[in-house]
């Protein structure tokens, strides 16, 4: 993990920099396992986030917009009632762990000075945060209740004692000398970097493999000195924050890495680079969760929309044979002295082969000769009608895939908001029910729809379902606005606020409508755009579909720097 003891280390100190001294002004609890405090400071609100998420656990200022409940959770009333107007007096690290002390003065109902603590402690599946009455020494709430039949240890409760997590009694790497470093070593056994891990405090492997693989040959002579350096350069909070990012994964930390490659991009500040690596990775996460059955269903929708289809061109094809079976109806009428009741088969002439060739007629002994050509009549007749209905259902059932598949896209980009939108959408497309109670709550709701930033100024607003789709399109744009797609890809509609605009800014709108699509992973993407006035939804669409004519296409290759800046200086 990128977020060890001695990031840790770094982020205190840029929070208490940000943050000392500030007062308290809003608490919320946007998901279950993440808090953010509103702190008024140096002249301005910052916002703090605290995550103690299994997979995403982190402290950093965030520039990032969160959706609140309407209901806040018990652990957030708890927050709000006694740290709200509170002044942040300091934050402290328990030594190089990845555990902080956020300090605060206040006062209680009556009026007397109170103090309380706020622990985060950042580890993995095992992240908490928890409130604690400095002055008792005891636990008021945590975002996580931990008893003794989960940890043996200590308990995580109301009303319970704080217990520290157990101390790793590790050496600290800032204070090591070369000397330390090759009395904690055995360099006959390899692996220098896990030794490395094993016996200092507020190392992650992956600064302790940068430390080993850059100084070349990793030895008694050339280790000690690479790793004080290295140490002695983080001691005086010489940092650079960095951002790597190769094909399958991407790294972060507050200074380079030589040993990785992979695209870099360098950040001003620890928070920024945080927002830029976690950036949509935890809301995908929440997204998953709340998701999963949405995604199983519409699957299983478009699955049985595919078998349906192989059943319905097969169909098709035997309804093309209806003028096989006019023909033989007509030779066979034309036949009928010849045919007598109890034959199997009849050969006769056909007259419609230019090579005066015969054909044998498959015949139902049952029937009379008149009642086996009635038959074939009654088949052209049948396969006639059915010609018609199954291409339509064809069609219908084409338009059902696109629609599932839309949805599969638009899963892949939402937001927990955007996900109830969807079941909502599916509610009243009659795939799924609502409870009577959610109903209420969505009648008449308008969409939000997300505001986006050209570098010019323009805004640019981005539909990420089919309800803001159609809002969008249909209700909420100008006539002579600019309205962009990806052509033939399912995505995101995507409208400019602006009757002329800039080349630039509809090349950055374009770029918006490819990240937002199933092409978002490929290069020189078509997008189409057009004036609202020349798109239209046809009656009895599927939401979110439209047609649209006069269209220009440019291609584009999404960018995600690019939307997160447009997204930034919204």
């Amino acid at each position: 993990m990128s977020f060890d003891g001695l990031f840790t280390r770094a982020i205190t100190k840029e929070l208490l920099e940000q943050l000392q001294g500030g007062r308290v002004n809003k608490i919320h609890q946007p998901y279950k396992n993440e808090t953010v405090l509103v702190i008024r400071a140096k002249g301005r609100n910052h916002k703090l986030l605290l995550s103690a998420h299994p997979s995403y656990a982190r402290v950093q200022l965030t520039n990032e917009a969160y959706e609140n409940p309407q209901e806040p959770p018990l652990f957030c009333m708890m927050m709000r009632k006694h740290l709200e107007g509170a002044v942040l007096g300091d934050i402290q690290q328990v030594g190089l762990d990845r555990l902080l002390i956020f300090e605060f003065k206040g006062k209680n109902e009556i009026g007397d000075l109170s103090y309380k603590q706020l622990f985060v402690e950042i580890m993995g599946r095992h992240s908490n945060i928890v409130l604690v009455d400095k002055q008792k020494g005891t636990i008021i709430d945590s975002i996580k209740h931990i008893s003794a039949a989960v940890n043996s240890y200590r308990s995580i409760l109301p009303g319970y004692e704080y217990i520290a997590p157990p101390a790793q009694n590790k050496a600290n790497p800032l204070e090591a000398d070369a000397e330390e470093v090759l009395r904690k070593i055995d360099f006959n056994s390899g692996r220098l970097d896990r030794q490395l891990v094993s016996n200092f405090a507020g190392l992650s492997p992956i600064i302790a493999k940068d430390i080993v693989l850059t100084c070349g040959m990793a030895n008694r002579e050339t280790l000690p000195g690479a790793f004080v350096n290295e140490m002695s350069a983080i001691k005086q909070h010489r940092y650079a924050p960095i951002f790597i990012e190769q094909e399958q994964k991407s790294f972060f930390y507050m200074k380079d890495l030589p040993h990785l490659e992979g695209e870099r991009k360098r950040f001003a500040t620890l928070s920024e680079l945080l927002d830029r690596y976690y950036v949509g990775k935890a809301a995908r996460d929440r997204v998953k969760q709340q998701a999963t059955d949405l995604e199983r269903f519409i699957k299983n929708e478009k699955e049985k929309n595919e078998t349906k289809l192989g059943k319905l061109k097969h169909t098709l094809e035997e309804a093309e044979n209806a003028d096989h079976f006019q023909l033989i109806g007509e030779l066979l009428t034309a036949h009928l002295y010849a045919v007598k009741k109890g034959m199997t088969e009849v050969e006769v002439i056909n007259y419609y082969d230019e090579e005066g060739g015969t054909i044998i007629i498959p015949l139902d002994p049952r029937k009379t000769p008149s009642e086996n050509a009635q038959k074939y009549f009654s088949k052209y007749q049948k396969a006639k009608n059915a010609l018609l209905v199954v291409q339509e259902q064809i069609e219908k059932t084409h338009e059902e895939i696109r629609y599932f598949d839309s949805l599969l896209q638009q899963i892949e980009s939402a937001s927990p908001k955007d996900i109830e939108e969807m079941r909502e959408e599916l509610a009243e497309e009659g795939y799924i029910k609502l409870k009577a109670t959610k109903k209420k709550k969505t009648a008449n709701k308008k969409p939000d729809i997300e505001a986006f930033t050209a570098s010019d100024g323009t805004l640019l607003y981005v539909g990420k379902n089919n309800k803001q789709n159609d809002y969008l399109t249909n209700k909420f744009a100008r006539r002579d606005e600019i309205w962009l797609h990806t052509k033939d890809i399912p995505g995101s509609h995507v409208v400019i606020r602006s009757e002329e605009p800039s080349d630039q800014t509809i090349l950055e709108a374009a770029n918006l409508a490819a990240f937002f699509s199933k092409a978002k992973d490929s290069s020189s993407v078509p997008v189409d755009f057009t004036k609202v006035r020349h798109v239209k939804k046809p009656n009895g669409a599927k939401p979110g579909f439209v047609i649209y004519d006069n269209q220009q296409t440019v291609y584009v290759t999404p960018n995600e720097d690019l939307v997160l800046k447009m997204k930034e200086t919204k």
